[in-house]
Order: C-alpha cells, then sequence, then structure tokens
C-alpha cells in the first residue's frame, strides 16, 4: 500500500485533508489579509509604460496563423519571407 496510515478511510481521509487546507488558508489570511475581488465587469487598465511598449515591438515580428484544425499559432515574419 501505497499510505498504509490512511488505508481503510475513505471520505474522512478527505475530509480531513480539506480541513487541513482551509486551516492553513484561515492562517494565511489572518497573516497577509484577505483577497481582494475586484470588479470583473470593470475594464482591464493598461498602462502605456516602456515595458508595454517593449513588449508590443517584440510582438510585431510574429504573425498569427490559424490551421485547417483551427489551432492558431505564431510564425516569425523573417520564416514566412524565407518560404515566400
Amino acid at each position: 500500500m501505497l499510505f498504509p496510515r490512511h488505508a481503510g478511510r475513505g471520505w474522512k481521509t478527505v475530509a480531513h485533508f480539506v480541513d487541513g487546507f482551509m486551516s492553513l488558508t484561515d492562517r494565511l489570511r489572518f497573516f497577509f489579509g484577505p483577497a481582494t475581488r475586484l470588479d470583473s465587469g470593470s475594464p482591464v487598465v493598461h498602462r502605456h509604460d516602456e515595458f508595454e511598449q517593449a513588449s508590443e515591438e517584440e510582438l510585431t515580428h510574429f504573425v498569427v496563423e490559424t490551421d485547417t484544425s483551427g489551432h492558431h499559432y505564431a510564425v516569425r515574419r523573417e520564416d514566412l519571407d524565407k518560404e515566400a
């Protein structure tokens, strides 16, 4: 048996695990504070900082292709130019 200590307990083992997990999260909430729940309907605020501009510039080197199965993948523009 892999876990002989817990053999034959079934649902009690699962309940014990869940209770332990909930106790742990309660202690973490006490230490870190409650989880913030933002309004999911509010729009995402984009910061147009240097990091975002650099990321957008890097993404301009890729083209999104779709195969016959509907899968999407990125291809470098240089590779497309080599195939043509």
